[in-house]
């Protein structure tokens, strides 16, 4: 039995609460004030339509103009596919990876092969996208090394296509698909293998049966996060697409810098926002898992 402090004092569950309180504090101000409140700014200037000089009132006309438009939501949908191919080939490059390092490497060579997975985050994405462009132009590494070994008679343009916007954002994001992986894998109990090989199970099998539904969180989070980055890159699909690389942050970017079209740009992003979100929501309930238990298991 905790008897009251004399004179008004702080008991220990106030103490608890406030130590609670303090630790939590900072987190809360960062959520509130550089994601919701700016979200919910832009929400209002999504909202708001002019209506002469200075002059602006609240409706959802922008929305409707975006849908009137068949080559921005066109956009939208090239932008959300070729990121769920992105995702796909994350997950394909990077499982083998994080298993390897998770589960056969030893303790000295898996630290090791996880910096070398952390290379690419050494430079900025500005950095690495020119680093394709000097390997991918028409006098770059590769075209002029085609032409020595006589395979091509003249200059190879590798850039400004599709291809090419795919292999730049599964370079710049399959990190993000292995982190999550080797985390979920590193817990994994090495007996639960063992037991599959030994009652019978083919090495197929038993990653068929064990080891990718125990993995599933950290695939459906790394998909998540892999998905959302790639949706949301700039420079990447813009440098290595060139004209026509059709990215939807690159309409924003139009509709907020070059036509200083605030409103417009506003409805774009939230767009793109609750588009890649729904993508996500359909996601978690294909795969059978829940974003609470997801965000639980890291």
């Amino acid at each position: 039995m905790v008897l009251p402090q004399e004179g008004g004092g702080m008991t220990n569950r106030d103490a608890r609460r406030l130590s609670l309180f303090l630790l939590f504090a900072p987190f809360a101000m960062w959520i509130g004030l550089l994601i919701i409140l700016p979200q919910i700014g832009i929400l209002g200037v999504s909202l708001r339509e002019k209506i002469g000089p200075m002059q602006y009132t609240f409706g959802i006309g922008n929305y409707i103009d975006f849908l009137k438009e068949p080559i921005y939501w066109n956009t939208l949908l090239r932008t959300a596919v070729i990121s769920i191919l992105v995702t796909a080939l994350a997950l394909l490059i990077g499982f083998p990876v994080a298993y390897y390092i998770a589960k056969v490497a030893g303790r000295r060579s898996r630290t090791a092969l996880f910096l070398l997975c952390l290379v690419p985050l050494w430079v900025s994405d500005l950095v690495r996208a020119f680093g394709w462009i000097i390997l991918l132009r028409e006098t770059g590494v590769i075209s002029v090394t085609l032409q020595a070994l006589g395979i091509t008679s003249g200059p190879v343009e590798l850039l400004y296509n599709d291809a090419t916007i795919v292999m730049g954002l599964v370079y710049t994001v399959v990190l993000f698909m292995i982190v999550p992986l080797v985390s979920t894998l590193d817990s994994m109990d090495n007996s639960l293998i063992e037991a599959g090989l030994n009652l019978g199970g083919s090495r197929l099998t038993v990653l068929r049966r064990i080891v990718i539904p125990y993995a599933m969180p950290g695939i459906v989070a790394g998909c998540i996060i892999v998905f959302m980055l790639a949706a949301g890159s700039y420079l990447t699909p813009v440098l290595l697409g060139g004209k026509n690389s059709m990215w939807f942050t690159e309409q924003i970017y139009n509709q907020f810098i070059t036509r200083y079209n605030w409103e417009a740009g506003a409805t774009f992003g939230m767009l793109l926002l609750a588009f890649t979100s729904v993508v996500v929501w359909l996601g978690l309930k294909l795969t059978g898992q829940s974003l609470g238990s997801t965000v639980a298991r890291h």
